[in-house]
């Protein structure tokens, strides 16, 4: 809704107001702020969302190589959040929130996509996982240096303490060794934690959905050559596999898991709901063994119950 036309609709007095206050109350007029529950809910489905992407990814690497998953990836997505966008004509976002979601758009859609594919070439998804265990304490730092955000020191303890035991957990299923793709897999991280942190801070003043979706479209002019030129030279090879491993990391994680996450960010906060993402090193392994065949530990159920109470404590945590 425009700034003019609620004025109008109140009263026919104009009151002067500034255009940067004006347009930052539009926004959050029409963004709706779930529930806590309800909040809390959608961040755990991005989370079960996100926890198929490393599977999945590997599926497709049997048919595509790195740079043409990525890319088509990113085009795939990018086509479905522009339709949405055409489909529904939401307008622009304003001029101060773009800066924001190039940082999103870098950081998620480019930046994490790339990195990790590169290190699943020749790293096993239970070694990848090690990152996914890093990611919730590095956004919940991101949060505090950039929106300030200020949790307590139960919320820090607990935190720790679940990326300690998913560390752990995930370097013992590895063996201990560390590999070369471990440099990509400390990029992603950053890159990954700062996207969250500036997709997080624009939810509160736009559907999560848009964060993402217009994220996605700001990629085009990069990712549909990187697409043609990546088809190009590396070969393609169409299985069952590799192509429901392209629609799931376009369509679920690229799209509809960050348009959940976005908004239970937005809903409970950056931190708490970043500790859910303990969790996804498990559920990636749950899956790795489902869909890749990997074999777990007797150590995973102790793990789970362990990650699982640091959870509960951090959502309970004050701030």
């Amino acid at each position: 809704m425009r700034a003019q036309d609620s004025a109008t609709a109140q009263t026919s007095i104009a009151v002067p107001a500034r255009s940067g206050s004006t347009q930052a109350t539009a926004d959050r007029a029409s963004t709706p702020h779930a529930p806590s529950g309800s909040g809390t809910l959608q961040a755990a489905l991005g989370v079960t969302a996100f926890s198929l992407t490393f599977p999945a990814t590997a599926w497709g690497l049997e048919g595509f190589g790195p740079w043409s998953l990525v890319a088509v990836r990113s085009v795939l997505a990018a086509v479905i959040a522009g339709s949405c966008l055409l489909a529904l004509r939401v307008p622009l976002p304003g001029r101060r929130h773009w800066a924001g979601l190039a940082v999103v758009a870098a950081g998620v859609v480019l930046g994490f996509p790339m990195l990790t594919t590169l290190a699943l070439e020749t790293s096993t998804t239970a070694h990848a996982a090690v990152v996914v265990g890093l990611l919730p304490l590095t956004t919940a730092l991101f949060s505090a240096l950039r929106v300030g955000t200020r949790p307590s020191r139960t919320f820090w303890a607990a935190a720790l303490a679940g990326a300690a035991v998913v560390i752990a957990f995930t370097v013992q299923q590895s063996g201990g060794a560390l590999t070369s793709a471990d440099a990509y897999l400390f990029g992603a991280l950053l890159v990954c934690a700062a996207g969250y942190t500036e997709g997080g801070r624009l939810a509160r003043v736009m559907s999560g959905w848009q964060v993402i979706g217009w994220a996605l479209v700001l990629c085009l002019p990069l990712t549909v050559p990187a697409a043609a030129i990546a088809l190009s030279y590396e070969p393609v090879h169409l299985t069952a596999h590799s192509v429901t491993g392209l629609l799931w990391v376009a369509a679920g994680s690229q799209f509809l898991g960050l348009v959940v996450w976005y908004r239970g960010m937005a809903a409970i906060g950056i931190p708490k709901a970043s500790q859910l993402q303990l969790a996804q090193p498990l559920l990636t392994l749950v899956w790795s063994v489902l869909l890749l065949g990997e074999h777990l530990t007797p150590a995973a159920p102790l793990a789970a119950a362990a990650v699982l109470v640091c959870i509960a404590v951090t959502q309970r945590a004050r701030g």
